[in-house]
Parts: C-alpha cells; sequence; structure tokens
C-alpha cells in the first residue's frame, strides 16, 4: 500500500495572510511542519500543495516535494487531490500546514487505519472533550459507533439535548474533533466531485458530505490536540512555549 502525505498551504489566509512563511523560532511555520511529517515511518513520500510560489520555495529549500494548484480550490480536501489526482497511491493523509508539532507518529496513526482495513473510507482524530469545549460551537463533536467509527459531527452538545453530561455523570457521549483526516484516493475524488450535502451546509462542516456519502470514517483517539496556529496571538503563544520547553 502507497501512502503520501500533503500538507496543503495557502498564502492568502483570512485571518492570518502569508501564515506559511511567518517564523517561528527562526524557521519558516511550513518548514516545521514538513520536518515533523518526514519522521513518519509509514508515508512514502511528503507533497507541499500550495498556490504561492514563495511557499513553493521554502519548501523546495528543505527537500520536500511540491504540487501548484489553484488559488481559487474551495478547501484543503479539494486541493489536495487536486496535488495528487495523478500520482500513484492508494491512501493521503491530510497534513494541517499550520500545524507545526505534528509528529511523524501521530500520521502513522491515521495511515495505520488504511493497513488495518483497506476497506476504510476515511479516518480523522479526536480527544476526550472538557465541560466547556462541549458548550461551544467552535468546537466540533463527534458521535461514534461500538468500532469507534463517526456516526455524526456538530457544533452542538450532542449527544446531550435531554440529558446533561453532569447529570449522565460522563463526557463520553462525544469527543472533540480534530480537523485531520486520511482518506483512500478513490474515496477522496468521489467525495470532491460530489455537491455539498444539506447537512454540510447547515453545519458548515465538510466531513458531514463524507457521511452523506455513506462514508466509514474511522475515528483515531489521543489524549489532545496539538497547537496549532490560526491567528498571530496562536503564534505568540507557541514560540513562548517553545522557548519554555515545553
Amino acid at each position: 500500500m502507497k501512502i503520501v502525505g500533503v500538507i496543503p498551504a495557502r498564502y492568502g489566509s483570512t485571518r492570518f495572510p502569508g501564515k506559511p512563511l511567518v517564523s517561528l523560532k527562526g524557521r519558516p511555520l511550513i518548514q516545521w511542519t514538513i520536518e515533523g511529517s518526514k519522521k513518519s515511518r509509514l508515508l512514502s513520500d511528503v507533497i507541499v500543495a500550495t498556490d504561492d510560489e514563495r511557499i513553493k520555495a521554502a519548501a523546495e529549500a528543505v527537500g520536500c516535494k511540491v504540487a501548484m494548484t489553484d488559488s481559487d480550490l474551495p478547501s484543503g480536501s479539494d486541493r489536495i487531490h487536486a496535488a495528487i489526482k495523478d500520482i500513484d497511491c492508494d491512501v493521503v493523509v491530510n497534513i494541517q500546514g499550520d500545524e507545526p508539532l505534528v509528529t511523524g507518529e501521530l500520521v502513522d496513526r491515521l495511515a495505520q487505519v488504511f493497513i488495518d482495513d483497506p476497506t476504510m473510507d476515511m479516518a480523522t482524530l479526536a480527544h476526550p472533550i472538557s465541560e466547556e469545549e462541549l458548550q461551544s460551537v467552535n468546537s466540533v463533536k463527534v458521535v461514534l459507533n461500538h468500532k469507534d467509527e463517526a456516526l455524526y459531527f456538530s457544533r452542538f452538545a450532542m449527544p446531550y439535548s435531554r440529558m446533561k453530561a453532569s447529570e449522565l455523570g460522563t463526557y463520553e457521549g462525544c469527543l472533540k474533533h480534530i480537523g485531520m483526516y486520511a482518506y483512500s484516493k478513490k474515496f477522496l475524488k468521489q467525495f470532491c466531485e460530489a455537491p455539498q450535502a444539506l447537512i454540510e451546509k447547515a453545519e458548515s462542516l465538510e466531513q458531514l458530505r463524507a457521511l452523506y456519502l455513506g462514508a466509514k470514517i474511522k475515528v483515531v483517539r489521543v489524549k489532545e490536540a496539538s497547537l496549532g496556529v490560526d491567528t498571530p496571538e496562536d503564534l505568540v503563544k507557541l514560540e513562548k512555549l517553545l522557548s519554555q520547553g515545553k
């Protein structure tokens, strides 16, 4: 089985333009992600999918392959599909370009899903949820079946619509979703060629299109999320933590 990792990296981020190239302890953010991804044991290759020559130059400077993609692609999944559609592979891991602390071990946990079960369509990550995350519409929740496959994703405090987690004495009804994915190449093509589903539009969650299409999505449990960079403030916080050796 051939598994490739793709790092989608746009220059024109709405909240943080030029984010892949900002410096974190003297190295571009994209370099941190590339170096972490290349420690994977299961990836046969790592590719940066970008729309910008400056990001291309930064990736190639550290020996990473680059696929140039259209700036107008609607999502990271579409950018990944554009990057790998003519590449011979079975599975692709979507490695977020704003996750500088990503590890090869984490990438391999997603890739391993497809080695264990080649019939799987997608895999993603989730961790135990807190009360604050449960109540926040900015935190995406996922409810699982007994095989740790996704039943539904929502921004709302599911499945606690009638009884609160505190009343039931457990928060294990759902997990906090982490937006890192792996897909079979076959399903990624089907996903990107399908129109948006109503449930996807209503919740503004593209993974609901996959469920609507009947996908099997394995959810890999991790202890906590890695620290991502969405805003300049996140970068300052991460730089401080790294300086403290955390």
